[in-house]
């Protein structure tokens, strides 16, 4: 089933327990906190389900299902799943980061790979069918709460502060705990729960994976405050508005999870292998990479068009700085493409993107995101801080006059450089802006946990062989050399 809008917002009106601002959400469709980011994503599903956009496959079962849950197969199947995730990645501008194509890419990824669970291997293909044939949305929390990160999980003062097991029963296990991010997680159907930092020896109880459905008795999500609340106008606030996708704590009070939903227990080296030993963190950050190429396009857009705009283009300063932004983009997606172009077929015939390239790129993301930002702060001046305080003063009677006269641009009237200027401020320095400057730079976790991922998928025997053969082409000086 490919779902529409309609049908995506209807699934999230259920008995989900959200807590914001002290008080319980009735409906995340209706409120203010999570209304733009639910409409968006109820836009992707359309935009997916019209035939006319080319986001339908038939899957190796016969069924017909959206393709960011492709398992591919390859070269010519990572491309189709790249236009499929890029034509979801434009609808949002690359800002929603969590969107329903992130975690399908990591089930897709378990169950190309189904051996390396175990005795749970059918739970993950069960699942990862049923996900992908009613076409659900599924969000993670992988990461345990930062209450003292100098110490293991069974460590702690308290046991259950991350999500650990409390019970074992013959139908199934009860957790306690808590996990972190959940991106998307207020407003998606399952959740999928996991460990993805390093356990050490004796934490056994939280070496788990599992999956839930949002309004399982027991389960509270605590979101941060709402970026879109109090924002009247789009006009003003165009993406905080829009695709605030929400980043909550999930508390989980004595939860209890069927066995069917359970894809690791107890077992630390499965819990680390379901990411690694799978395709499943290569399709994920491949569809995270195909986010930030688009997010990086959007941008230097805006950068070009502000320029173009006061005529700083046709200076040889700015169009150094806009040439800079050129290149940043162009390594991301070339990095991206490179991967695709390079990529292997493991041993169950999965396309796994080149990754070399793949984390080249995502070691990088931290620094790039951050110098693209820091560029367009500078060619956007101080201009986005001298702008009126909303739309009213541009209706007002009594200001509107004024507004038309001192903010606008020899090329453009006064409404099309605050809409533009607006939207530069959304990007560089409203709450929104400050978030995803915040949330790129550990979007995979800590600097030295990427570049981990480049130095240990780089592939280093290459250089050591040129700098060893050239090394051996030369003799050493008699005096060097030993004597017999």
């Amino acid at each position: 089933m490919i779902r529409n809008g309609k049908q995506y917002l209807d699934s999230l009106k259920d008995n989900r327990c959200i807590y914001i601002n002290g008080e319980k959400v009735d409906d995340v469709t209706t409120h203010p906190a999570f209304r733009g980011i639910t409409q968006s994503f109820a836009t992707l599903y359309d935009l997916a389900a019209d035939p006319a956009n080319d986001m339908i496959y038939t899957t190796e079962d016969g069924t017909t299902a959206n393709k960011v849950f492709m398992i591919p197969r390859c070269r010519e199947e990572l491309a189709i799943r790249r236009r499929a995730i890029t034509k979801w990645a434009e609808a949002t501008c690359g800002f929603a980061g969590r969107s329903p194509d992130h975690v399908a890419a990591f089930l897709a990824g378990f169950a190309s790979s189904p051996e390396v669970f175990g005795e749970y291997k059918q739970n993950v293909l069960d699942f990862y069918q049923y996900a992908r044939d009613e076409d659900l949305f599924v969000t993670y929390v992988i990461i345990p709460p930062q209450v003292d990160r100098s110490k293991a999980a069974h460590e702690q003062e308290e046991k259950y502060l991350p999500v650990g097991v409390l019970e074992e029963r013959k139908d199934g296990i009860v957790v306690r705990g808590s996990q972190m991010l959940g991106t998307s997680t207020a407003v998606s159907n399952y959740l999928f729960v996991s460990c993805i930092t390093p356990l050490r020896p004796g934490d056994e109880d939280y070496a788990i994976s599992f999956v839930l459905p949002i309004d399982t008795p027991g389960l509270k999500l605590y979101p941060r405050p709402a970026y879109a609340t109090g924002k009247e106008s789009t006009f003003d606030y165009p993406l905080s508005t829009q695709f605030d996708e929400s980043d909550s704590l999930v508390v989980f009070n004595d939860v209890f999870i069927p066995w069917k939903h359970v894809f690791t227990y107890k077992n630390i080296e499965a819990t680390r292998a379901q990411f690694h030993e799978t395709p499943a963190h290569l399709l994920g950050n491949n569809q995270a990479q195909i986010r930030l190429c688009t997010k990086l396009k959007f941008t230097i857009g805006v950068a070009r068009k502000i320029t173009a705009m006061g005529g700083t283009d046709k200076f040889p300063q700015v169009q150094e700085r806009l040439g800079e932004l050129a290149s940043l983009a162009a390594t991301v997606e070339g990095m991206l493409l490179a991967s695709e172009y390079e990529c292997t077929v493991d041993k169950n015939g999965t396309a796994r993107p080149n990754a070399r390239f793949l984390y080249g790129i995502v070691g990088m993301q931290d620094q790039i995101y951050a110098g693209v930002i820091k560029i367009l702060r500078e060619l956007v001046g101080g201009g986005v801080l001298q702008l009126p305080s909303s739309y009213h003063e541009m209706v007002n009677p009594e200001t509107k006059d004024d507004i038309r006269q001192y903010i606008r641009a020899s090329s453009v009237d006064s409404e099309a450089r605050i809409q533009l200027y607006r939207l530069a401020w959304d990007i560089i320095g409203s709450e929104f802006a400050g978030r995803h400057q915040q949330y790129e730079m550990f979007y995979n976790g800590a600097p030295f946990v990427v570049r981990g991922h480049a130095y240990r998928n780089y592939g280093y025997h290459e250089p050591l062989e040129i700098v060893d053969r050239f090394l051996g082409s030369y003799t050493l000086p008699k005096a060097l050399l030993k004597e017999e």
